[in-house]
């Protein structure tokens, strides 16, 4: 039965990577896939005999000789606790997508762009790069890249160019949630697991990360792709700001930034704060807008429809890109079912076991660089989530050692190798509709020197603390 819940997975996912040869969206192989591997699971619950507890990262001791009765129940506990760290995810990233829209919605981010004096693609590539590693360790590499990329449509017209520029802040994003503790979801999960802090974090990994940025952009500004310059639109040029545009930009992104405050301060999960966050957005965008303030509107179909219209809130969530959405609770909800089987855990496990040491072994553990590395390398095929999930149960390190730095690093950057291998890069890729196999062939393989060049920066400079 495992095997086919495998064998569900794999054709699933190249389903997923075939979606333009199909001529099938995304989303329907990701649901397909994961109603099915669920399905199996519940129907030959009996014939499993492991079962991953998720909230203990660890195998159910005795889970084969449980009664049928206990172990459907566990299931239906397994699943629920998935599908609340999922929509945890879900509901976060509609939060910030709102904001963002009802930022585009008062025409926000010409502020920014008005600060883009230039038209060469070099120098734009770089701005967008450095922004992206910045913003990515502020207010998430999700977040940051959704912002980026709506004003990025604002500069560059032409999609054909503008996915080149998509494609490395992507990289840029993912190096710069690496190093900080609410820059991206695994880094947030081993902060919040006691396995990391702060400062060590930072002192470790910024300089790699740094480097996973600044390498790919480099040589990235050898490729015609960023040659010459971006042609400019008349009509866009001479369009200024509106009168609320850079308030409700400033007020936006602070509303951002306030999240991870709110979580430091209550101790709730994000997406706690990202929904204030959009209340207190959603109030002054109403107000702005001189209409009454309704998210929810119970008069006649004709005056709903006249209010969603003139309201930005309505505007907005109406441009939320919902097939994004149903993709990624698709795909992390596959996962988990075979987390939940402990496939990954032992997967994991055997890499621990099978594959030779490379280089220096990471200290005092019996671990290889190479099997950390493989991780990162999984986490662009798979999901870095259930990876890093598995990696604490399985690792007992104890808090700050490099390992556990060195997890956060390959599983943070390591995505960036396949589009669909990080949160950044799903959403670029609903954003600008970026195909799968284009990502390979043009952008894959500066993510992995990018990868590289940082991993060999990160054995160097851990000898330093």
């Amino acid at each position: 039965m495992e095997s086919a819940i495998i064998i569900v997975f794999v054709l699933g996912y190249l389903a997923i990577t075939l979606e333009h040869n199909l001529k099938l969206d995304k989303l329907i192989p990701a649901l397909a896939m994961m109603a099915v591997c669920w399905a199996i699971v519940a129907l030959g619950i009996d014939s499993f005999s492991n079962w991953f507890d998720s909230s203990n990262h660890a195998l159910v001791d005795g889970f084969a000789a449980k009664t049928h009765e206990a172990k459907t129940h566990l299931v239906e506990e397994t699943l629920l606790h998935h599908l609340g760290k999922t929509a945890e995810i879900l509901v976060f990233l509609l939060g910030a997508m709102t904001i963002v829209e009802i930022i585009d919605y008062f025409d926000g981010f010409s502020t920014i762009k008005t600060y883009v004096k230039t038209h060469s693609k070099k120098k734009i590539l770089w701005i967008f790069a450095i922004l992206a590693f910045i913003l990515s360790a502020i207010i998430d590499n999700l977040t940051a890249t959704i912002v980026l990329i709506s004003i990025l449509q604002k500069i560059v017209k032409k999609r054909e160019e503008r996915i080149w520029f998509a494609g490395l802040i992507i990289i840029a994003a993912n190096a710069g949630g690496a190093w900080s503790p609410i820059g991206d979801v695994t880094t947030t999960m081993l902060w919040i697991g006691k396995k990391v802090t702060t400062l060590r974090l930072i002192e470790y990994l910024l300089i790699p990360s740094l480097l996973c940025m600044v390498v790919p952009t480099f040589i990235a500004t050898f490729l015609p792709a960023f040659q010459g310059e971006i042609e400019a639109d008349g009509e866009t040029e001479e369009r200024k700001p509106g009168k609320y545009s850079s308030v409700m930009l400033y007020l936006g992104l602070a509303a951002i930034v306030f999240v991870p405050i709110f979580k430091t301060l209550t101790h709730l999960p994000p997406y706690v704060g990202m929904m204030l966050s959009l209340a207190i957005v959603a109030t002054f965008a109403e107000i702005f807008s001189r209409t009454k303030f309704s998210l929810t509107d119970f008069t006649s179909m004709d005056e709903s429809k006249e209010h969603a219209y003139h309201s930005p809130v309505h505007s907005s969530l109406s441009k939320i890109e919902m097939p994004s959405i149903l993709f990624f609770l698709g795909i992390l909800m596959a996962v988990a079912a075979l987390e939940s089987l402990g496939i990954l855990f032992n997967f994991a496990d055997g890499l621990k076991e099978s594959v030779p040491m490379m280089g220096t072994e990471l200290h005092g553990t019996g671990v290889s660089d190479l099997v950390i590395m493989l991780l990162g390398v999984g986490s662009a095929v798979i999901d870095n989530v259930p990876l890093v999930a598995a990696s604490l149960g399985m690792f007992s390190e104890p808090i700050d050692n490099e390992l556990w730095h060195f997890i956060a690093y390959s599983a943070g950057t390591g995505g960036s190798m396949l589009i669909i291998g990080s949160a950044a890069g799903v959403v670029a890729m609903g954003m600008e509709k970026i195909d799968f196999f284009w990502y390979l062939k043009k952008i894959a393989w500066l993510a992995a020197v990018g990868f590289i060049v940082g991993s060999g920066a990160f054995m160097v400079t851990r000898t330093l603390f």
